[in-house]
C-alpha cells in the first residue's frame, strides 16, 4: 500500500503567479528564480511552467546543468558566478549568465580563454552586505568587466534589496539612492526587485525583475497571505487519518508528554512528520484541515506523523484526507506558528514524498 502523504504541484497556479508579476511590471522583463529545486518545487517541472519567463535564475552550476540537460534553452544565469576558473569552460560551453560579485571572479575571467564570451551581471553591495562590489569600486569593476575578452559587451547591473519586506523602510530607499547615484553614470540594464519590491515598490523595477517566492504563490510579507495579493498556492501538503484513538482526560499525547488531553476526546494520527518536510517545532494549535475542516496539531510531530485534535471534526474516519497546508491552509500560518519562514519550509519539503502534478505539464513557449 502506497503511503498517503504526498506533495500537489499545481501548474496553473504557477503560471497564474508569473501571469501576475507581468501584471505588477509590465514594463519589465522577469527572471524566474529557480534555486534550491525551484523552492522545493521541483526545478524542471517549474522551468517547464514558467516557459514564458525571459531567463531563469540559479544558484550554482549543478542547477544550471540540470535545466540545460532537461532542455532549457532560455538565459540561465547563476547568482553567486563562478565559484573557481575550473567551472569558467563549462559555464561557457553551456552559454550560461553570471553575477560577478568579487573581485577574484574578476580575476579569473581575466585570466581565461573561453570558447565563448559570457554575458555578465554586476552586482553592488548598496547596503545589504551580502555580495557585491562597494559603491566606491563598482566603476572600476563595470571598467575590467567591458575590456575582459572573457565577457560579452554590455554588462548589466543589479543589487538585492536587505528590507523590502518591510514597506516604507528607509533602509530600502537609501538603497535605491545609492544604485540610481553609482549605476546612473553607466550603461547597461539593471535589475532591483525581488518578490517583495515587486508587489510593494514599483520604482524598484527597472529593466528586469527577479521573482521568487511569489512565484510559488507565497507572501514574501511577515504578515498576511499571497492570496491577498492576487498570487495562489503552487504546493499542498496532503495525507490522510491512519489512526483515532478515544482518549481520557490527562491522557499524554506524543514525545515528550507536554500535551495532555483536557477532556475526554478523540485523537487523530496523520501520516506526515518532519520527515516529510512538515516543522517539528509547530506549537500546538497550529491550523490544518481533516474533512475540509478546521483542526489543530497537539504536541509536537514526530518524524513520519502528527496528532491532531478531532474534537472540531467528529464525523472523521481512518482515511479521511487531511491538508497540512494548500489552498484551504496557507503555508504562512503555518510558518508562523513554526517561528519560522514559509522558504525553510518549502525548501525542506523530503524527496521521499509522491509528487503530484495538476494542471498542463508544458508550457506552449519554449523554454
Amino acid at each position: 500500500m502506497t503511503r498517503p502523504a504526498r506533495v500537489v504541484i499545481d501548474l496553473d497556479a504557477l503560471r497564474h503567479n508569473l501571469s501576475r508579476v507581468r501584471e505588477l511590471a509590465p514594463r519589465a522583463r522577469v527572471m524566474a528564480i529557480l534555486k534550491a529545486d525551484a523552492y522545493g518545487h521541483g526545478i524542471e517541472r517549474a522551468a517547464r511552467a514558467l516557459g514564458s519567463a525571459n531567463a531563469f535564475g540559479v544558484a550554482c552550476l549543478e542547477e544550471a546543468q540540470q535545466l540545460r540537460d532537461a532542455g532549457v534553452r532560455k538565459p540561465v544565469v547563476l547568482l553567486e558566478g563562478p565559484y573557481s576558473g575550473a567551472e569558467l569552460p563549462l559555464i561557457s560551453s553551456l552559454g550560461l549568465e553570471i553575477v560577478i560579485h568579487h573581485a577574484f571572479q574578476l580575476d579569473l575571467l581575466e585570466s581565461a580563454r573561453l570558447s565563448r564570451p559570457a554575458k555578465a551581471w554586476l552586482k553592488v553591495d548598496t547596503g545589504m552586505h551580502r555580495l557585491g562590489f562597494d559603491p566606491d569600486r563598482t566603476a572600476s569593476a563595470w571598467r575590467r568587466l567591458l575590456e575582459c575578452e572573457s565577457v560579452a559587451r554590455s554588462p548589466r547591473l543589479m543589487t538585492h534589496l536587505a528590507l523590502a519586506n518591510q514597506p516604507g523602510s528607509a533602509m530600502t530607499g537609501e538603497q535605491l539612492r545609492v544604485f540610481d547615484q553609482i549605476c546612473g553614470k553607466l550603461p547597461g540594464e539593471r535589475s532591483i526587485a525581488n518578490s517583495a519590491a515587486i508587489l510593494s515598490l514599483p520604482a524598484s523595477h527597472a529593466d528586469w525583475v527577479r521573482p521568487g517566492l511569489m512565484l510559488y504563490g507565497v507572501s514574501p510579507f511577515d504578515s498576511g497571505t499571497g492570496a491577498e495579493y492576487g498570487l495562489q498556492p503552487v504546493m499542498a501538503l496532503q495525507s490522510e487519518l491512519i489512526s483515532i484513538r478515544r482518549l481520557r482526560r490527562g491522557d499524554p499525547v506524543g514525545y515528550g508528554a507536554n500535551w495532555r488531553c483536557p477532556e475526554d476526546m478523540d485523537v487523530g494520527v496523520v501520516a506526515a512528520g518532519y520527515g516529510d518536510g512538515f516543522p517539528r517545532h509547530a506549537s500546538t494549535g497550529t491550523p490544518v484541515m481533516v474533512c475540509g475542516r478546521q483542526s489543530a496539531i497537539i504536541g509536537f510531530a514526530s518524524m513520519d506523523m502528527l496528532a491532531v485534535d478531532l474534537r472540531g471534526v467528529p464525523q472523521a474516519r481512518v482515511g479521511d484526507a487531511v491538508e497540512l497546508w494548500g489552498e484551504a491552509r496557507p503555508i504562512e500560518d503555518i510558518a508562523r506558528s513554526a517561528g519560522t519562514v514559509p522558504y525553510e519550509i518549502l525548501c525542506g519539503v523530503h524527496k521521499r514524498l509522491r509528487f503530484v502534478e495538476h494542471g498542463e505539464a508544458q508550457d506552449t513557449v519554449s523554454m
